[in-house]
C-alpha cells in the first residue's frame, strides 16, 4: 500500500517513518507525534480504524503503510 487514501477496515497496518519532519507544518509534525513515530526508520503496527487511517492520509508522504498478515 502506498500511504493516500487509506481505507478503515480491521486489518493491522505497519507504518514506518521515511522521512524526517523538518521543514514539515505543525500538524503534520504532531501527526506523526501521535501516530508514535519519532524519527526515519521507526515503526509502529497499528489497527486500520478511521482515526489512523485519517493520521496516515494527512502523512503520506512521510510514511510506507504495510498491511501485516
Amino acid at each position: 500500500m502506498t500511504g493516500k487514501r487509506i481505507q478503515p477496515s480491521d486489518a493491522q497496518l505497519e507504518i514506518t517513518q521515511l522521512k524526517s519532519y523538518v521543514g514539515q507544518k505543525q500538524n503534520m509534525r504532531d501527526t506523526l507525534r501521535s501516530l508514535g513515530l519519532k524519527r526515519p526508520g521507526n515503526k509502529v503496527v497499528r489497527t486500520a480504524d478511521p482515526v489512523t487511517c485519517g493520521m496516515v492520509n494527512t502523512v503520506a508522504h512521510l510514511v510506507k503503510v504495510e498491511e501485516v498478515k
